[in-house]
């Protein structure tokens, strides 16, 4: 799916290197439009598009758990034309060793758009309204229940081996081409949870047709204050956030790597921006160096290897 983001009359061109960009830009998407990190690439989209004047164009390419889209970026022209907008997921198929290639070096990280919980969401026929009920229940029936992930390997799917590691029960995995064909599948009830942003399900979770039990985050969250944590429902230590960043080729020039860091952070710190996310339980993240980012990628992949060692967690 192909949506270029045009920029309005009158917006002024900010922080652009000499001669770039000449053409529109391009940003490579690994899931199916509508979840969580396809609506934030396409707001960034628009900020840097408003910021620079060309078209961005956001370009949707599910497949291997987001691994397709990653190697759509590697092989491209590392000239800032082309670029990878990527969750967590990212560094969670390098741990994983589901690339031939190691994300450290072969991605620069740009700009991180936006960091958010998720919730746990159930199908409301299933019975149980708490974590503590639905440890128990799947407890009473081991390998009967499911839940959908964004696809192998990626960032609900290791929450969910997280939480079965932690909790002692059997649920089935059941991988999706991203998190919004699973929230559809968990609210017609082919399968019977999932982890989900507010933004893909919140509005689902108010008009009830999905039961949101928890957060996943240390703190209640501002949208759903009354909704308590995993960690506080029976699951101690129990946390999973998300963060949705834009990445760039390596060998992609300095200059364009850094202006469009600051280009970028901007429009989403922007006092409208601020107000919009807010309303989906979201926030931007404050702008940080490209280095800063890249620093902060290497820790928690670092971070990440320890659990999955711990859980002894495996893709077939």
């Amino acid at each position: 799916m192909l949506i270029a983001l045009a920029m309005p009359v009158g917006a002024q061109a900010q922080e652009k290197p000499a001669g770039y960009p000449t053409k529109p830009i391009r940003i490579i998407v690994g899931i199916a439009a509508a979840g969580g990190l396809d609506t934030m690439t396409r707001l960034g989209a628009q900020k840097l598009s408003e910021r620079w004047g060309q078209p961005v164009i956001v370009d949707n390419r599910p497949g291997g758990g987001t691994v397709l889209a990653m190697d759509i970026v590697v092989k491209a022209q590392p000239d800032g034309y082309t670029l990878l907008a990527a969750s967590d997921t990212l560094m969670m198929n390098g741990v994983l060793k589901r690339a031939e290639y190691d994300v450290r070096t072969a991605f620069i990280p740009i700009v991180q758009l936006t960091t958010q919980p998720y919730m746990l969401i159930v199908n409301p026929s299933l019975p149980v309204k708490s974590v503590k009920e639905l440890i128990a229940y799947a407890k009473s029936k081991p390998g009967a229940l499911n839940y959908g992930s964004q696809g192998m390997g990626t960032t609900g799917h290791i929450g969910w081996e997280r939480f079965k590691f932690m909790t002692g029960v059997d649920i089935v995995h059941v991988p999706y081409k991203g998190a919004a064909p699973a929230v559809i599948d968990v609210m017609g009830g082919q399968i019977q949870m999932t982890f989900s942003n507010v933004v893909t399900s919140g509005a689902h979770v108010r008009s009830g047709k999905l039961r949101g039990l928890a957060v996943t985050s240390a703190r209640r969250g501002r949208v759903f204050p009354e909704m308590p944590t995993v960690a506080e429902s029976g699951v101690p230590g129990f946390e999973l956030t998300n963060s949705y960043g834009y990445y760039a080729p390596a060998g992609t020039p300095v200059t364009i790597v850094r202006a469009m860091a600051v280009a970028v952070a901007q429009g989403m710190n922007s006092p409208d921006t601020v107000k919009l996310l807010a309303a989906d339980g979201s926030e931007p993240y404050p702008p940080t160096t490209p280095d800063e980012f890249k620093a902060k990628f290497a820790r928690e992949y670092a971070e990440l290897e320890k659990l999955v060692r711990a859980a002894n967690i495996k893709i077939n």
